[in-house]
């Protein structure tokens, strides 16, 4: 039986470094306790912790957050839901897979908070893939779906 110790000696310090990130920032800090351990401590948790907790990846000035377009196929009416962190003007438009707008489904003034839309886009979509922008702001989002008649 043939061991690599350098490929053994690797994965267990990966697991060591990657261990406190996962655990959160405040565990990492608590941990340490010599001013030189505190510092790298405090990057490990800035590198790995960002990366392991998606909580912190998550962009609190977000305008427009959980855009899902439902049911997937569509046949007879799109709905959609979204949350809106303040009041804005939205505008929601369809999409073929070119980027030609095919149906303005919206385009008005929204209140904050949970958004749950249905439209009937009344037989101007044929079958197959299109695509959903959300536009608030200077910010996009944009989702596929597809149409089975």
């Amino acid at each position: 039986m043939n061991i690599n110790f350098k490929k053994i000696a690797y994965l267990c310090l990966l697991c060591v470094v990657t261990l406190p990130g996962s655990l959160g920032y405040a565990s990492v800090l608590h941990a340490s306790s010599s001013t030189k351990n505190l510092d790298r401590a405090n990057h490990q948790a800035d590198i790995i912790g960002f990366a392991a907790n998606p909580e912190n990846a998550k962009d609190v000035d977000k305008l427009i957050n959980n855009v899902k377009v439902f049911y997937n196929p569509i046949s007879e009416q799109i709905s959609l839901s979204f949350k809106l962190n303040k009041q804005s003007s939205v505008a929601i438009k369809v999409m073929d897979a070119l980027g030609n707008e095919v149906v303005q489904l919206m385009n008005g003034s929204l209140d904050a908070g949970n958004q749950n839309l249905s439209f009937d886009p009344s037989g101007k979509l044929n079958s197959g893939f299109y695509f959903i922008r959300v536009v608030s702001g200077s910010e996009t989002v944009v989702k596929r779906f597809s149409v089975r008649k």
